[in-house]
C-alpha cells in the first residue's frame, strides 16, 4: 500500500509538471502540436550513463544529452570541481578581468593544437564559436588589406548551428530553409561519403570532393576568406564519414589558395572519436578550431574558437584604428564552466593515456554491426568512434517517406525499453556518453533492435 501511495504521489507530481511544461515551455526542435504523442520526460537525476525521471524510471542516455556527455552524469571529479569553484566565485566578467580556470583551459587547448593555435576566444555555445571564427577570418582580411577576400565556402551536408551565419554555412534542410532569403552567400563543395550497406563498404572517392573544392577555389581565386567543415564525421548529416587523408588534402588546397581553414570540432572533439581533437591527430593544420559540447564534459555551456598569433596580431593597433574584435558574451569564460572543463580535460587525458577508450570503441562498432548491419529495416550503417547512425528503410530496396516518421516511432518504443534516443529524419543516431561500458553498449544495441523489430514501417 505504501508503494502504491508513493506511486500515486509521484504520478500527481508528474501531472503537475506536465501542465506547467505544456503551459509555459517551448522546447527546441519540437513540433508543438505533437506534444501529446511525444511528451517530454521530466528528468530528476542522473548517474553514469543513466537518467531517472520523477517516477523513478531509469533510462540509458543513448543520446549523451544532445551529444555532450563525456564522463557520465554525476561524475565525482567534475562534481567536485564545480563545488570547489562555487566556494571561490561563480561568475565574474571576462571583459577586462580573467580567472585561473579560464587561463588554464586556454593553455590546454593550445597544447592540443601542438601550440600552433595559441589564442582561445571563449563563447557559450558551439554556434557562437563558429560565428567568432567566421567574423575573425573576414575581419582579418579587411585589416590585412585584402578586402576582396570575403567569400565563404563550406562542405555539403554540414551543420554548424542555428544562428544566421551558421545556418548559411549549413546544408539546406527544414532546419534552415525558412530563412534562406536572409542567408549569407556561401559556396558549397561536394562531401565524400562512407557507409556500410549489406556488409559492403560504400565510399565515394575523395577525389571528386577535392576536385569540386579546387574548382570553387579556382573560380574564386583571391576572393575566398575561409573554408569550413566538420572533420572526419558530419553528425547531423547522419554520421557521414570522410576517407582517411581527406582532411590533409583539404588543408593543402587551402594553403595553396591562401585562405583560412576552419574545423568545426564541436561534435567530434573530446573523446567522441577517441581523441581530444580530431584534425590535429590527422595532421591537418587548421587556422581556426571551434569546440563546444564535450568541452565541459556535458556539464555547463562553454565553447571556444582557437586561432594563432598571426590572426591575433592583426587585431592589435592604436585605439583610433578600431582594430578591436568587437564581439563578446555575457558569460564568456564563466569560472564554473571553465573549472569543470579543466577537470574534464584532465580526466580525458588520463583515460586516453591508459588506452581506456579504444577497446570500448571497438566493442561499440562490433555490437552495432552485429545487431544492425544485416537488419532488413536498416539500409545503411555508419559508425566511427562513439558515433553511429542507422539509416532506416521500409524493407530492402524500399525507401521511407519523410512524413512516415518511422525512426521517431522506433525511438518512442525504445523509451518503453528504458533507452533514450532521438531520430534524425528517418535515421537513428546512437551517440552514448564516452564513458559507456561494454555491458551498457550491449543493452543500448539490444533494446534499440527490439524496438526496431516491434515497430511497423
Amino acid at each position: 500500500m505504501q508503494i502504491n501511495a508513493h506511486a500515486k504521489c509521484l504520478s500527481s507530481e508528474q501531472s503537475s509538471l506536465d501542465q506547467l511544461d505544456e503551459r509555459y515551455s517551448w522546447h527546441p526542435f519540437s513540433q508543438t502540436s505533437e506534444r501529446k504523442t511525444f511528451p517530454p520526460i521530466h528528468i530528476k537525476s542522473g548517474e553514469g550513463c543513466w537518467l531517472e525521471d520523477e517516477e523513478g524510471n531509469r533510462f540509458l542516455d543513448g543520446y549523451a544529452s544532445c551529444w555532450t556527455n563525456v564522463h557520465g552524469h554525476r561524475c565525482p571529479e567534475l562534481d567536485e570541481a564545480i563545488r570547489a569553484q562555487v566556494d571561490r566565485v561563480s561568475h565574474s566578467t571576462y571583459l577586462g578581468l580573467s580567472s585561473e580556470p579560464a587561463s588554464r583551459v586556454a593553455q590546454k587547448l593550445s597544447a592540443y593544437s601542438g601550440n600552433r593555435l595559441t589564442r582561445t576566444f571563449f563563447t557559450d555555445t558551439g554556434a557562437c564559436a563558429v560565428e567568432v571564427a567566421i567574423k575573425q577570418s573576414l575581419r582579418f582580411w579587411q585589416l590585412s588589406g585584402q578586402k576582396e577576400r570575403k567569400k565563404l565556402v563550406s562542405m555539403s551536408g554540414g551543420y554548424h548551428g542555428d544562428t544566421f551565419a551558421t545556418m548559411s554555412l549549413s546544408d539546406e534542410s527544414p532546419f534552415t530553409s525558412p530563412w534562406q532569403e536572409w542567408a549569407l552567400p556561401v559556396s558549397k563543395f561536394k562531401a565524400p561519403t562512407h557507409e556500410e550497406v549489406g556488409g559492403e563498404v560504400s565510399c565515394s572517392e575523395q577525389e571528386e570532393s577535392l576536385r569540386d573544392l579546387k574548382r570553387i577555389l579556382g573560380e574564386r581565386q583571391g576572393e575566398v576568406a575561409c573554408v569550413i567543415l566538420e572533420p572526419s564525421v558530419q553528425g547531423v548529416a547522419g554520421m557521414t564519414q570522410q576517407p582517411e587523408g581527406f582532411l590533409t588534402e583539404v588543408s593543402k588546397l587551402c594553403r595553396e589558395e591562401g585562405c583560412h581553414l576552419i574545423l568545426d570540432e564541436i561534435f567530434v572533439g573530446f573523446g567522441r572519436l577517441g581523441e581530444v581533437l580530431v584534425g590535429e591527430s590527422k595532421g591537418c593544420e587548421a587556422d581556426f578550431i571551434c569546440v563546444g559540447k564535450g568541452l565541459s564534459g556535458g556539464y555547463l555551456p562553454l565553447a571556444a574558437c582557437l586561432t594563432g598569433e598571426e590572426i591575433f596580431e592583426a587585431f592589435s593597433g592604436p585605439f583610433s584604428e578600431h582594430r578591436t574584435f568587437y564581439h563578446g558574451h555575457t558569460f564568456t569564460a564563466n569560472p564554473l564552466a571553465a573549472s569543470v572543463s579543466l577537470a574534464s580535460l584532465d580526466l580525458l587525458e588520463t583515460k586516453i593515456s591508459k588506452n581506456d577508450l579504444n577497446p570500448r570503441i571497438k566493442w561499440f562498432g562490433k555490437c552495432i554491426r552485429k545487431h544492425f548491419l544485416e537488419h532488413p529495416r536498416v539500409r545503411a550503417v555508419r559508425q566511427k568512434g562513439f558515433t553511429a547512425c542507422l539509416e532506416l528503410q521500409a524493407k530492402p530496396g524500399e525507401s521511407l517517406s519523410s512524413n512516415r516518421r518511422f525512426a521517431r516511432s522506433v525511438c518512442m518504443e525504445a523509451r518503453k525499453n528504458g533507452v533514450l534516443i532521438r531520430p534524425l529524419g528517418n535515421s537513428i543516431p546512437l551517440v552514448p556518453p564516452v564513458c559507456i561500458s561494454n555491458d551498457e553498449i550491449d543493452l543500448l544495441c539490444l533494446q534499440t533492435r527490439k524496438s526496431l523489430d516491434l515497430v511497423t514501417p
